[in-house]
Parts: C-alpha cells; sequence; structure tokens
C-alpha cells in the first residue's frame, strides 16, 4: 500500500498547478482518506470486507431490530486491515464493521418492513445500525426470520482520498478562508474538473470512509440542527446492488460523529441516504 503522506504530497503539487500553493493546501486539507470497494477476485478481498452473507458479530450479540422488526445485514467491513491507510481515525483493534438497515424495498424485503419504514425518518438510528465485532472473537451469525439476505460478494480496497461532492457544506470553510476570496462556490467546486487524474481519486460507486457523492444533487443528511461538518462517512453503497433502500436516489450511506468514531461509539453512527 502506497504511503498516504507520499499521496497527499502529489496531490498538492498537482492542485497548487492550478491553485496557487495556498489555495491548495487549504483544498487538499477537505480530502480524507478512503477506499474504492469493487469485487474482489480470489485471493484478493480486504480482510472480510464484503457486500451481503451473513453478520460476523460476537457471541451473545443481539440482532438489531426496529419497532421488533429486524434489520437486514448490507455490507462487513474489516476495519483491522483498513486502518493503515486511515491514520489515527480508527481506535486500534476495532474489528469488524457490520452495517445493517431496514430493508423495506428490495424484491426479497418482507412487506411489514414499508410499514414500520413509513413510521421513522430516513435518518433515524433505528433504521440502520453499524455494529463492531472484534475479529477474534467474531462468528457469522445467522439472519433472523423476515430479515433478508443477500448474495456475498467479496470486496478488494483500494486506497485514495476524495474531496466533497459538489454541494457538500464542507466547501464553505474553504469560501471562507485566506487566500480563496478569488473563488467563489461555483469555482472551487469546478477548479479541478480534471478530478479522476488527480493523483490518488477514488473513482468508485461503493466506497468506504473518505467522503460521499450524492448523484442526486444533494448532501449529507444528519439530524436536524447539527453540523454534518462534525461527521464522518463510513460507507456508500450505490444502487447497484439487489436492494433499493437508500431514499429516492437509491443510494445508502452511513455516518458518525468524528468523535464518536475515534472513541469506536458506533452506536452513534446514523444512516444519512441521498435524497433528491
Amino acid at each position: 500500500m502506497v504511503d498516504p503522506e507520499i499521496t497527499l504530497t502529489t496531490l498538492h503539487d498537482f492542485c497548487a498547478d492550478r491553485l496557487g500553493p495556498r489555495v491548495a493546501t487549504r483544498f487538499v486539507g477537505l480530502a480524507r482518506p478512503g477506499f474504492a470497494l469493487t469485487e474482489a477476485e480470489p485471493g484478493q478481498a480486504a480482510g472480510h470486507s464484503r457486500f451481503g452473507g451473513r453478520a460476523l458479530l460476537e457471541p451473545g450479540t443481539p440482532w438489531p431490530t426496529c419497532d421488533g422488526f429486524p434489520l437486514s445485514l448490507l455490507a462487513v467491513l474489516d476495519a483491522d486491515v483498513l486502518a493503515p491507510w486511515l491514520g489515527d481515525l480508527l481506535p486500534a483493534g476495532t474489528g469488524l464493521l457490520n452495517f445493517f438497515a431496514l430493508d423495506s424495498d428490495s424484491e426479497q424485503g418482507d412487506p411489514a418492513a414499508h410499514e414500520v419504514a413509513l413510521a421513522h425518518h430516513s435518518t433515524d438510528p433505528r433504521v440502520g445500525r453499524v455494529i463492531a465485532a472484534r475479529a477474534a472473537h467474531a462468528v457469522e451469525t445467522r439472519a433472523p426470520a423476515r430479515s433478508s439476505v443477500f448474495e456475498p460478494v467479496p470486496w478488494a480496497a483500494s486506497p485514495g482520498f476524495s474531496l466533497p461532492d459538489a454541494f457538500d457544506p464542507a466547501w464553505d470553510s474553504l469560501a471562507r478562508s485566506p487566500g480563496a476570496e478569488h473563488l467563489d462556490s461555483y469555482d472551487i467546486r469546478t477548479a479541478l474538473s480534471d478530478w479522476p487524474e488527480q493523483p490518488g481519486a477514488l473513482c468508485a460507486d461503493d466506497t468506504a470512509f473518505g467522503r460521499p457523492v450524492f448523484p442526486t444533487g444533494s448532501y449529507p443528511t444528519v439530524p436536524e440542527g447539527e453540523d454534518p461538518n462534525r461527521y464522518h462517512h463510513l460507507l456508500q453503497l450505490s444502487d447497484h446492488h439487489e436492494w433499493s433502500i437508500g431514499g429516492e436516489g437509491g443510494w445508502m450511506h452511513w455516518s458518525i460523529p468524528t468523535d464518536a468514531l475515534r472513541a469506536g461509539d458506533f452506536g452513534r453512527a446514523i444512516p444519512t441516504p441521498d435524497h433528491w
């Protein structure tokens, strides 16, 4: 794995050629480390990272529910394998992150799940849960009745950095920074329109950590009154899977307050779906 500091330095030089060194420093300061998730070839999976399959939980961990209805396991991230690229973002020994959600829209979703979903806001923590499990203790856990089970797809994880999506409020801090006065909001967001050519760019529909993208043109949805800049992205699943629970856009995200992430308190993670 390439050293993240080397990648950031290369990215800074790339930006400085287009924006000038002072603005480039602020620009690159918004980049967050993450991973592009793609279907793995045999032997190339990032540990236990995968879409679907069975949950990997420590014995005795209760299966998450919403109003008594069981959530469905959508993905697992092997945080111990991914952690070296993320610096000090994760506590040591985080283990495996299990991502659950209320499956109210897929072809195999139980009809009763739709009624449960109508009673809750899409960012309600009860409709999307993240449960960590120590890798040495985790075991495959069979889903309860009425919970959807998706065919497992092992993931390869390619490291990189991502900048905020076009309408992410994170850009506001750059617009107010010294040296950026000559760039209006639109200029900042389009100054490096050749983003796929930038060093370390994350170019994938499914991603872990980094920053989310919102193809509907929206922005991170967090509880009312809270600052989205205080949240960190955990996982993005595109609409290319066999489910569709991510709001009108069909894309699903999970986010968590950054202080909770650093403390390993994944009980504070929330679903942050994409909406029109």
